[in-house]
């Protein structure tokens, strides 16, 4: 069984077809398969309503997510649900006259999810995420099935951000590479999947003008990022805010010091939201990553296992 974050199943041919169809609906129940709708409602007990063609489908609320009974999660988890696809095992079917009624339970997924998956994740492992909300400290996402993990900020890239929003937007699809499992619970980074240092060169040449965002005015000069995972320094100048799109020349690129010498072109406005990345790496497992070229004095390398 493959287990998604959630809103990776719901679109599926061989999801739709069961949530349409009594009997494979019957047939999902018998095999405990997991499958995906929207919740509709959270009452005030904060039971969710779950849209199942032609039948009643509630989840009630000690079924919602792993915590919940002994109160390690809280019920938040479950209001913002709403309006958006949940996972879930059909727990049991009840038939009221021509009204089929399905009790579902979300905690089963979960730790099905849980036992089958998660608990099996390796460190160095890249794995499929989905960002549900930002904090200044970090990103959180879903790794399956609705269970949150934490990519800290400044594992989101090489480029340092002022917030996770600079980066990432919530519902966005993204890759994550595993540091550490430990008691079930998942550690993960995000920087080593976009690129070294001279990866990221490869993509431009000295001489030419590119687009970029000032990430930060130091009293040396001015920090711009040209790539998430690769940033220069350009000369002080009066007109320039963080978080601006400029324009850069790049005039030297120097592997041995890992240093890319930029100078301001023009000026824009705020930088636009960022739409998606040009990952490097999205499968497999890492021992080893070395941002640093090898000539270099400085090393930064991330170690896995």
């Amino acid at each position: 069984m493959n287990y998604y974050p959630e809103g990776g199943l719901y679109l599926s041919n061989e999801n739709q077809r069961i949530l349409r169809s009594q009997s494979l609906l019957d047939e999902a129940y018998e095999k405990k398969l997991i499958l995906e709708a929207y919740a509709v409602m959270c009452d005030a007990e904060h039971n969710m309503y779950v849209d199942i063609p032609n039948a009643k489908a509630v989840i009630p609320r000690e079924m919602g997510a792993i915590g919940i009974s002994d109160g390690s999660t809280r019920d938040i988890a479950l209001l913002s649900k709403v309006n958006k696809p949940i996972c879930f095992i059909i727990d049991s079917i009840a038939s009221s006259g021509d009204e089929r009624e399905y009790i579902l339970s979300r905690l089963a997924a979960q730790e099905s999810c849980m036992e089958s998956y998660i608990s099996k994740l390796l460190p160095g492992e890249i794995i499929p995420a989905r960002v549900t909300h930002l904090e200044p400290f970090g990103a959180f996402v879903d790794i399956g099935c609705g269970i949150p993990s934490l990519i800290p900020i400044d594992a989101i890239s090489v480029s340092r951000i002022s917030h996770p929003n600079d980066r990432f937007y919530n519902s966005q699809s993204i890759y994550a590479v595993v540091k550490e499992v430990s008691e079930n619970r998942v550690f993960l980074s995000h920087k080593e999947l976009l690129g070294t240092w001279e990866e990221n060169c490869e993509k431009f040449e000295v001489g030419s003008t590119v687009s970029g965002i000032v990430r930060s005015i130091e009293s040396y000069g001015i920090f711009i990022e040209i790539a998430p995972n690769l940033a220069g320094l350009a000369e002080l100048r009066a007109d320039i805010y963080p978080g601006q799109c400029v324009s850069v020349n790049i005039k030297a690129m120097k592997p041995d010091k890992m240093k890319l010498k930029l100078a301001i072109v023009d000026a824009m406005g705020e930088a636009a939201p960022t739409t998606g990345f040009d990952y490097f790496l999205t499968s497999g497992r890492l021992k080893e990553w070395h941002y640093s070229p090898e000539n270099c004095l400085k090393t930064v390398v991330s170690s896995f296992y």
